[in-house]
């Protein structure tokens, strides 16, 4: 019986069956023919014998036969490549004949059939070579550069993988970088295949693989730039600089070739390049889709050049302060509350008043009602007739107690300084140090074009005037003025760095809020030499170095010539302002070597007590710098919290009693359970410190929430805490932070679906909390009022929806957790677990919106704040029966 006769033998019915020979399975070794034929059917074996045929000629020496083989090979090949759910017949087949085909590519003389062999040894190198050969990229560079898409997917994919591994060699080579020019030529062809087969992401990783994702920007199109651009974004936070720079640069480039200019904008403001945002701005012609960039720029406190009224209006903030009270009245929250509201001291199970004098208890009365009430323009205690309330405070506090109306009347400059005015003429130094700070206060992230708080302010900054008038005028101008980086201001407060008394630490502070990111080098100049000239501690210092940081604010690289004076300078300040200023350039990057920097300083121990007591300081400041750094990037925040946890263990009182700040920067207005419970424990723990922080700190993790679980915690940490009036006092302090604008207003400072991190928000955050690591001194000593910093993190939770002529339009919204959709098939759903409502709406946190109909389009990317909607032209409503 022939071969061929034996493989085909049909078994008879009643002879028996024989046993099932299992599939071969291709274990890498050469089978004998005999042994390899008998498993093969006859369509395998057919294919087999034309391969070994093809590879017969091309070993000939007729070369005319060499081009209808390898034409052959080609079309087996890639009719076989299709499906890779299992290594495709003929690469296995071809198998034993890869060195053979490998020898006789070396013998050929150069000619077009030769390019053609070596394509098909890139394919086939894909399967058989070695570990670590890369014979796919050698035969590609080898070959022709016809369109390499026609091998198939999978191919295309393995080549991408070779390209970055041979990238990474040569320019790691022993002799110094090879050239790499032939792979990026390769890459380019590769990319455009990418895109159009879905597969952006792998475009994408492959150029940053090569170091040249400004590559992509001309194979984007309508079609990919939503996704692309998605990806390269999200993959912003793994980057170092200044490599994370040019991926956003080459995104906004894709966003302005395909004209959509609020993404881009977006981008530019992430950048902080304020050439790119004008020109971004500029570039736009419809004057509804202007006054949506408006509103964007308006909310990350961004100034450009416009001649429009309405826009210059809308960039100024002006009409924030009507918006926020028409949501008010939507939400029905108008009528104003009181503290004892907020307290509601019936429910604590002992009486907590018992150890806090009235004076302490009514300063904490006047922080209350400014948070609940903020932005209301309407309180029970301040703005009624005959006022007596200021006078119900002692010395200090009636300060805070004045500086209140600049909170309840936040955002509304007009309303607001009719109100202030008469106690600017007060004989009670305080009451007219309070006066000053509410005009700043109430000018936070709004601009008025007459300037009245530089007009008010800047006459008090003299030596004419008391201590308490200055400090407060100084810190007035600092918070109207944040991330403006006006020269007027800069000029005006200048002069004061250089005072002897307090009012130099706080006049470095305002100037690093008002040039917050500027890296302005007179002012840098400035603050070192007052540190050279006079090195010994001061109390307040580290609000001078504050405001050196703050000028380097996500600056990066930026702040190392900054970093090495310091150095040089021999002090104790020296130090813990170079943690303040690294942990500021670097803030909401999620720079993994500098948060494994911040956590080293915290490891470290002293033996000798004056050592260990300066390593306080900027131990604390490490702690916070650990949060600043890592908030930008989900999981690194996650993994962070967790060392929050081991340095509560092991970590000496300073960097234990700043543990909870950190927290409470990380997470502010996000009341996550495990925080909130993290938070409870250390409020109880037996260092007041310690405590003190953690019960500020859930006050800010939980601002503007009204979180009815926090708010329960608070009630019994008030009963707790009756005998305690340092304690107490911050406890009330905390209750009114959770109620912030009756639950409306929030402190976190990223905003746009998280994307921007607002630089004067976390200017406000960062010099309360600073101020918090040595509370005893400041907050909870005569310094109380420095907690109205947190008006320039202030904001409302908002999503209002405007029509074209800026009047509110009620639509229906649905509001969901957000998910991430980077990177996934098709068109993912962006939320989940949402509710339908009709705006204006309030988000939390993680939160994010999404218009329920098609009848309107939102002008602006992320539904959030304020947008523009306008109608779809090509709606069209349902029939109604």
């Amino acid at each position: 019986m022939t071969k061929e006769a034996a493989i085909v033998d049909p078994v008879q019915k009643d002879d028996a069956q024989p046993e099932q020979r299992k599939p071969h399975v291709d274990s890498g070794k050469p089978l004998d023919d005999a042994a390899a034929n008998e498993d093969l059917s006859d369509e395998d074996l057919h294919l087999k014998n034309e391969l070994d045929m093809l590879v017969q000629r091309l070993s000939e020496s007729n070369t005319a036969l060499y081009r209808p083989s390898l034409e052959s090979l080609r079309t087996l090949i890639r009719t076989s490549t299709s499906s890779m759910t299992s290594v495709p017949k003929p690469l296995k087949f071809l198998r034993p004949h890869y060195p053979g085909l490998k020898a006789i590519y070396e013998q050929w003389a150069p000619s077009e059939d030769k390019a053609f062999l070596a394509d098909v040894l890139s394919v086939l190198g894909m399967t058989y070579a070695e570990e670590g050969v890369r014979d796919s990229i050698k035969y590609r560079l080898l070959g022709t550069s016809t369109d390499l898409g026609s091998w198939g997917h999978e191919y295309v994919r393995h080549l991408a993988a070779e390209i970055g591994e041979e990238y990474n060699i040569r320019i790691a080579a022993d002799d110094g970088p090879r050239p790499t020019d032939e792979l990026i030529a390769l890459a380019e062809q590769i990319t455009p295949f990418f895109l159009k087969h879905n597969a952006e992401a792998d475009a994408v990783d492959l150029l940053l693989e090569l170091e040249v994702i400004d590559r992509i920007v001309p194979h984007v199109d309508v079609n990919s730039y939503t996704r692309v651009g998605l990806y390269m974004v999200s993959c912003v936070p793994y980057l170092p600089y200044p490599e994370d720079e040019t991926v956003l640069r080459a995104a906004h480039q894709i966003y302005r070739n395909v004209n959509k200019l609020p993404e881009a904008i977006n981008l530019a403001m992430r950048l902080d390049d304020k050439t790119l945002i004008q020109n971004d701005f500029d570039a736009c012609t419809d004057p509804a889709l202007r006054k949506q960039l408006a509103f964007l720029l308006a909310r990350h406190a961004v100034a450009v050049e416009t001649k429009d009224e309405t826009e210059q209006e809308i960039l100024s903030n002006t009409k924030l302060s009507e918006y926020f009270l028409s949501l008010a009245r939507e939400l029905g929250i108008m009528d104003p509350k009181t503290p004892e509201d907020i307290y509601k001291t019936h429910l604590e199970t002992r009486g907590s008043y018992g150890s806090m004098d009235s004076a302490k208890l009514n300063l904490a009365s006047s922080l209350v009602n400014a948070f609940v009430n903020a932005g209301f323009g309407k309180d029970k205690l301040m703005l009624v007739e005959d006022n007596q309330w200021i006078y119900k405070n002692k010395d200090h506090a009636m300060q805070s107690a004045t500086a209140s109306l600049g909170m309840l009347l936040l955002w509304d400059v007009q309303q607001g300084l009719t109100e202030i005015d008469k106690y600017l003429y007060s004989n009670e130094e305080h009451v007219k140090a309070g006066a000053l700070l509410s005009i700043g206060i109430v000018s936070a992230n709004v601009k008025d074009e007459n300037e009245p708080a530089m007009a008010l302010l800047s006459e008090h900054l003299g030596d004419a005037g008391s201590l308490a008038t200055r400090l407060a005028a100084i810190s007035g101008l600092g918070i109207a003025y944040a991330g403006s980086a006006r020269a007027e201001i800069v000029e005006l407060l200048s002069p004061l760095v250089t005072d002897q008394s307090e009012v130099s630490c706080t006049a470095a502070l305002a100037l690093g809020m008002v040039q917050a990111g500027t890296c302005d080098g007179e002012v840098t100049s400035q603050i070192l030499q007052v540190l050279m000239e006079s090195p010994e501690a001061k109390p307040k210092s580290k609000f001078m170095g504050l405001g050196l940081a703050l000028l380097y604010l996500g600056k990066q690289e930026a702040c190392e010539a900054t970093l090495e004076t310091l150095k040089a300078i021999e002090s104790p300040a020296s130090k813990p302002w170079q943690v303040l200023v690294e942990a500021c350039a670097y803030a909401g990057t999620g720079n993994v070597l500098k948060v494994q920097a911040m956590t080293r300083l915290c490891g470290e121990q002293f033996t000798n007590d004056k050592d260990q007591e300066v390593a306080a300081e900027w131990q604390a400041y490490a702690v916070l710098g650990i949060s600043l750094i890592a908030m930008g990037e989900d999981i690194g925040a996650e993994m962070t919290l967790r060392t929050y946890n081991h340095l509560m263990h092991y970590g000496a009182p300073a960097i234990r009693k700043a543990v909870p700040l950190a927290i409470a920067l990380q997470c502010a207005s996000n009341p996550v359970v495990t925080v909130l419970d993290t938070l409870s424990k250390y409020s109880h723990d037996h260092d007041q410190d310690t405590a003190v922080n953690a019960i500020f700190a859930m006050g800010i993790v939980g601002a503007g929430t009204n979180n009815a679980r926090l708010a329960q915690m608070l009630r019994q940490l008030a009963s707790y805490y009756n005998k305690d009036a340092n304690c107490l006092f911050m406890v009330r302090v905390a209750q009114g932070m959770v109620h912030m604008g009756k639950g409306t207003i929030g402190l976190n400072p990223y905003h746009t679906d998280r994307s921007l991190l607002s630089r004067v928000a976390i200017s406000g955050l960062l010099t309360v909390l600073t101020a918090m690591t040595d509370a005893k001194n400041t907050v909870l000593g005569k310094s109380h009022w420095l907690l109205y910093h947190l008006a320039s993190a202030m904001y409302p939770r908002m999503l209002l929806t405007l029509d074209e002529e800026l009047k509110t339009k009620v639509t229906s919204v649905r509001v969901g957790q957000a998910v991430d959709v980077v990177g996934q098939a098709g068109r993912p759903k962006t939320i989940t677990g949402f509710q339908t409502h009709n705006t204006p709406v309030l988000m939390a946190y993680g939160e994010r919106a999404e218009l329920a109909t098609e009848e309107y389009l939102p002008l602006a990317p992320v539904v959030e704040g304020l947008v523009i909607i306008k109608k779809n032209p090509e709606y069209m409503e349902e029939d109604k029966e």
